[in-house]
């Protein structure tokens, strides 16, 4: 089966079609370019419900545990919808499958306009979150087709940046429209944001010249393992874990903050949408920066356990004691600081997640476990809006309301952080896996901790040293095709 696309492809194999190169090149920019817009899009609508939370729950009379219902909604399909389009990506072009999720953008923004009801909201999200669902996967699928796999590494974190960048822009243009024209002009200019976007995408967003998922590997020498020894492996769980404690974050940002900043901070519109930016900045600063160094990290022969495990696990943590902290401290600095660390210091955990499962997964499975991955590790979008909503209604007051709700988020992402730093040890798990148990490139990197199991195939330090096919990734010193002469391996591979 072809492997569905995933944010740490197997080494290309096929051969760029003859064109000039420097041609090339500034046409692969502009796809970059493209599928920036793409996340950034793809994030503000994500946020509108939530910039708009006030003006809709004064106008349509709901509750707090109604709209959180709402905001949840978005969730319900969300999920699924990545993993089934993660299977079908092999035989639907990436330009198709992105055009598609763009105009869909569009239409979800629709129904409130000509009925503005909770109904309509919620049918609304629910479309909104089934075309959102691949978005994050499917467009590095397409990115992937314009760089080589050694040229990978600032486009990846570009397009993974690309999403705080959506809500860094997003929230102070969406709060402005809200506040001069109305909450729903912000649907209807976001509507047709996404149809300008699908047109240009579809003007020039054809397939690169770099490889399909399919290898060489895939076709002659690949192995299958049983799902249940990879999901149930320490890292692959420990991945689950922080995805889960990121999003948890995350769900609360969309759904809620806004409505905090304005009710109980007193901030007028623009106050709120400058500090949800200032969030974002933060975010985007930490994926900027974080991902690169630890990716040099690993070049230099440090384990996948400390180069993308335990900082995984960290974040996650380091956000949970902030987010656990904020009904404890009144001084208005110290306390916009720790909202700025709780939800924006999980960020590189999205990039490092997928790292760290795919070190142990084998090629030909690498997509369906992603996709299992991410549908497990995005639950909370489901469950914190509407979860916090029900503790806001239930509370003696609303300040106690969100006090819970920081609480019980709090509880929830140092529970998963810590999973996460305890448990994702990718090269121990290679090892136990055997032979099939695939990495990013065929690296697998130094033994971890000492943990080495007597095992015949790792000598050299590989899980499968010694036992490669005629179709089997090239390993690092072996300058194969996409691959550096010295083996090192580009970020999100």
């Amino acid at each position: 089966m072809a492997e569905p696309s995933s944010s740490a492809p197997p080494r290309d194999t096929t051969t760029a079609p003859s064109r000039p190169g420097e041609s090339r090149g500034r046409h692969a920019w502009l796809i970059a370019a493209l599928i920036v817009t793409f996340m950034m899009v793809n994030y503000a609508d994500k946020s509108v419900l939530g910039l708009a939370a006030v003006p809709i729950m004064d106008e349509l009379g709901i509750s707090n545990s109604t709209y959180g219902l709402i905001s949840s909604s978005f969730a319900l399909l969300f999920s699924l919808s990545g993993l089934i389009v993660g299977f079908v990506s092999a035989r639907i072009s990436s330009r198709v499958l992105l055009l598609a999720m763009a105009v869909l953008w569009a239409v979800a923004q629709l129904p409130v306009l000509f009925v503005a009801s909770v109904p309509s909201l919620v049918a609304g999200r629910v479309l909104l979150g089934a075309a959102e669902g691949p978005a994050a996967s499917m467009s590095m699928h397409a990115l992937y087709k314009w760089f080589p796999a050694d040229r990978r590494g600032l486009p990846s974190a570009l397009q993974i940046g690309g999403a705080a960048l959506g809500t860094l822009v997003a929230a102070p243009v969406v709060t402005g429209l809200i506040t001069a024209f109305g909450w729903r002009s912000a649907f209807l200019v976001l509507a047709m944001v996404s149809l300008v976007w699908a047109l240009v995408w579809w003007r020039v967003g054809h397939d690169g010249p770099y490889g399909e998922t399919r290898t060489a590997a895939s076709a002659v020498g690949g192995r299958r393992l049983p799902y249940r020894r990879l999901l149930l492996n320490g890292t692959v769980l420990g991945s689950i874990a922080g995805a889960f404690g990121a999003s948890w974050a995350m769900g609360l940002s969309h759904a809620w903050l806004p409505a905090y900043l304005r009710n109980e901070l007193g901030m007028t519109p623009g106050g709120a949408a400058t500090l949800i930016s200032t969030v974002s900045a933060f975010s985007l600063v930490l994926l900027l920066s974080v991902p690169p160094l630890l990716d040099a990290l690993r070049r230099r022969g440090v384990s996948g356990r400390w180069a993308t495990g335990v900082p995984q696990g960290v974040a996650v943590a380091v956000a949970a004691l902030a987010m656990t902290a904020l009904p404890f401290v009144e001084a208005r600095g110290a306390h916009l600081v720790l909202l700025t660390v709780a939800f924006g210091g999980h960020a590189i955990v999205f990039p490092l997640h997928y790292m760290t499962a795919s070190a142990v997964v084998p090629p030909l499975q690498r997509g369906a476990v992603f996709g299992i991955v991410a549908a497990t590790g995005t639950l909370p979008g489901l469950l914190a809006p509407y979860v916090t909503g029900r503790l806001l209604d239930s509370a003696a007051s609303e300040s106690a309301g969100y006090g819970h709700a920081y609480l019980l988020s709090g509880a929830v992402m140092l529970v998963c952080g810590l999973i996460a730093l305890l448990v994702i040890r990718p090269e121990r798990d290679a090892r136990r896996l055997g032979p099939a148990a695939g990495r990013p490139d065929g690296d697998a990197g130094p033994p971890d901790d000492g943990s080495r199991e007597p095992n015949a195939d790792t000598d050299t330090g590989r899980p499968d040293a010694g036992a490669r096919g005629p179709g089997a990734d090239p390993g690092p010193g072996c300058a194969g095709p996409g691959s550096q002469a010295d083996g090192s391996k580009p970020l999100a591979q």
